[in-house]
């Protein structure tokens, strides 16, 4: 019995999903390249919002939950790699676009910036039980807005309320269903290989 109890220790301090794939560098570049597609194929799933530049997409929740699963640096290379490929003209920001001129780019730095914290607060387990998980999602989705909010604003000229109005109130209620799907699907992904923490 006190074998068994040891491994779930080991995952316990410090391990994220992506880390009960066996180690190698192979397995970290098939999970950075992996996370960048994920969340540019999530991006493709938007819907134009009235009056405002930005859309509704999958983006964001892809982002967190990239972040989360692979843990700070893999999440912060996946989100890298989405970033600079999309600059350089990959299709796959939301709405098929590409390149840095848009308003909505600042969102997509928010992007990287969350899915590194999320991820290192993964590392501390807070992908385990629903209510941690509650917190960082919602503190990830705070700081993409914490960049993309102002961003839009001085894209567009927007003074930073219009900006709160047409970048940020719209996506509250997608943003509370985006956490509520990781809030189930990150613990049960736990249950699942029985190492809840």
């Amino acid at each position: 019995m006190s074998t068994a109890a040891a491994p779930a220790r080991t995952l316990r301090a410090g391990t994220v999903l992506a880390d009960l794939i066996p180690s190698s560098r192979t397995r970290d570049i098939a999970l950075v390249v992996g996370g960048a597609a994920l969340t540019g194929l999530a991006a493709q799933l938007s819907v134009p919002v009235p009056g405002s530049p930005v859309p509704v997409s999958g983006q964001t929740f892809a982002a967190l939950l990239v972040g989360t699963a692979l843990g700070a640096r893999r999440g912060f290379l996946a989100l890298a790699l989405y970033a600079v490929a999309g600059m350089a003209g990959v299709p796959w920001f939301a709405q098929a676009t590409s390149g840095y001129g848009m308003p909505s780019f600042g969102y997509i730095l928010g992007m990287l910036l969350a899915s590194t914290v999320v991820g290192a607060l993964a590392r501390r387990g807070a992908d385990r039980s629903v209510l941690r998980t509650a917190g960082a999602m919602a503190l990830g989705s705070a700081i993409i807005y914490a960049v993309g909010v102002p961003y839009l604003a001085l894209a567009t000229g927007m003074t930073l309320g219009q900006a709160v109005a047409a970048g940020l109130t719209p996506f509250l209620i997608g943003d509370a269903l985006k956490a509520a799907l990781a809030m189930g699907a990150l613990p049960a992904a736990w249950k699942l290989v029985g190492r809840k923490g």
